[in-house]
């Protein structure tokens, strides 16, 4: 189980036992994700389109249709299936991350917008999906996509993981990866504490548009040794140039923010790659060589109930599941992120 199909502007992978698969067989359940760039149109756009005339006619198509949101048509033999997310999209900057997820045996699907961070923007249930077959994944191209990526699964919404398997994290028994780390086990914080885990969460994705790793490299911003993360890992950045700069003692900044070609790069990996992230008590930053990183995030989500069951999280115990407030840090935009890696790197 996994996904079967990844494509950006780049190029196109397909899992070698799809590849060579009928073109009939049967993909009952699933997840499509695209992630787009927001911008203000005046008229529908077109984001998505699968169309196949054999084994049987079907189609699938995504659109944004200005001041109304996202609309969905799935279509199979005779059957249609439509559906329309509200979001108001000339009001919203950065990228949007798009997925249609479906169990046609359990006739339920789920169409979704999120930010790339895994904040749900809009969310509505899809009655009687039909499956979509392997001629829909051979057929999948990125187009001028950032990411469009097909799994066999029925993928998790909200919160994803960003730390790769081997981030050395500090414990009071000393540094162990993450992947190591679970529920109960306890680690030590940026301000000093020993906090017990809540849960380890772990997710594969594809490696590409917002999931694409990025190497933080040592010793810029405190590393003892390069950290490979998610672009939406922040790393905690402290010192005289950001007191001088932003007015504070520390800051949270993206590892996209830092991408310039010497602090921090893009590394390009396989088509999928796996992530790792630790829930903790309260919003605290991990120590991992040298440096503070951020736990995972998850604010007031617990609220949520019926959201929180779309989520990695919805195996934690009621009783254990966090309510984070609003980050102890702030958060760098791109372009405060950018001037601060330019003063490292100088």
């Amino acid at each position: 189980m996994g996904w079967i199909a990844v494509a950006d502007a780049g190029g196109r992978w397909l899992r070698p036992d799809w590849k060579d698969s009928a073109p009939e067989r049967l993909l009952p359940r699933g997840t499509l994700m695209v992630e787009i760039p927001v911008t203000r149109t005046p008229r529908p756009e077109r984001i998505l389109s699968l169309e196949r005339e054999s084994p049987w006619p079907g189609s699938l198509s995504l659109t944004a249709l200005p001041g109304e949101g996202l609309a969905l048509v799935v279509t199979q033999g005779a059957q249609l299936v439509q559906a329309v997310l509200p979001l108001d999209l000339d009001g919203r900057d950065g990228c949007l991350r798009i997925t249609f997820a479906w169990d046609s045996p359990a006739r339920r699907g789920r169409f979704a917008a999120e930010r790339t961070d895994g904040t749900v923007l809009a969310l509505r249930e899809v009655e009687a999906p039909p499956p979509m077959l392997a001629a829909d994944a051979q057929g999948l191209n990125g187009g001028g996509l950032a990411l469009c990526a097909l799994s066999e699964a029925v993928e998790p919404l909200g919160p994803v993981p960003t730390l790769a398997a081997t981030t050395r994290v500090e414990t009071p028994q000393g540094a162990r990866p993450v992947d190591a780390l679970d529920r109960a086990d306890t680690v030590l914080t940026r301000s000093g504490e020993a906090l017990r885990v809540l849960a380890r969460l772990e997710r594969s994705v594809p490696s590409r548009g917002s999931f694409r790793p990025v190497r933080l490299r040592s010793p810029f911003f405190g590393l003892r040794a390069d950290l490979v993360v998610a672009p939406g890992q922040s790393l905690v950045v402290s010192g005289t140039d950001v007191a001088y700069l932003f007015g504070c003692e520390a800051v949270l900044v993206p590892a996209s923010a830092l991408v310039n070609g010497r602090t921090a790069v893009f590394e390009d990996t396989g088509p999928v790659v796996t992530w790792h992230q630790l829930l903790l008590p309260g919003h605290e930053a991990l120590l991992s060589e040298g440096a503070g990183i951020e736990s995972l995030y998850v604010g007031r989500l617990r609220r949520r109930r019926d959201l929180l069951r779309e989520t990695l999280l919805a195996e934690v115990p009621t009783g254990m599941m966090p309510e984070h407030g609003g980050r102890a840090l702030k958060v760098l935009a791109p372009y405060e992120a950018i001037t601060l890696a330019e003063a490292r790197a100088a």
